[in-house]
């Protein structure tokens, strides 16, 4: 496959590995499970947790337009550790998540999770569609109707 060259053509890819609705919801529960534990991180080690936050946050916009030349694997490796050094049950956090979005791909869908190709699309991607979730979209039947997008939304 040749890499797709921005977040606009990744998002209907995304979009396309994610058609069963359980595997669409078991990436909700794995998202939302995920903030709602991140939460607690930061409630509980905030002297460490919000400037870690910051930083990552600013490292991954960044690095965003890294994945349409190369995987960008490293920055996000390199932003768990920081996170995981800031207050290590973020380690648990990031499991919890992952491990839910991996029982939709390889129990449910039978398809390679495209944050190996593509980590940091992946993650906007994935909080893109459980932000779509959360406003009634992209949970009835079994076909997708892939909304539009761009590269500003």
């Amino acid at each position: 496959m040749t890499r797709l060259s921005s977040f606009g053509e990744f998002w209907p890819y995304y979009l396309s590995q994610h058609r069963d609705p359980r595997c669409r919801a078991v990436h909700f529960i794995g998202t939302n499970g995920f903030v709602l534990l991140a939460i607690g991180c930061i409630v509980a080690r905030p002297t460490w947790m919000i400037p870690a936050i910051v930083l990552d946050v600013v490292v991954f916009t960044a690095a965003f337009r890294i994945e349409a030349t190369r995987n960008a694997a490293p920055v996000l490796l390199t932003g768990i550790a920081l996170a995981v050094a800031a207050n290590p049950a973020v380690l648990g956090a990031i499991v919890f998540a992952y491990a839910w979005a991996w029982v939709g791909h390889f129990l449910i869908e039978g398809n390679r999770p495209a944050t190996f190709t593509y980590p940091l699309w992946s993650l906007a991607a994935d909080y893109r569609m459980c932000g779509l979730m959360w406003r009634g979209k992209l949970w009835k039947g079994d076909t997708l109707t892939i909304p539009p997008t761009s590269e500003t939304s």
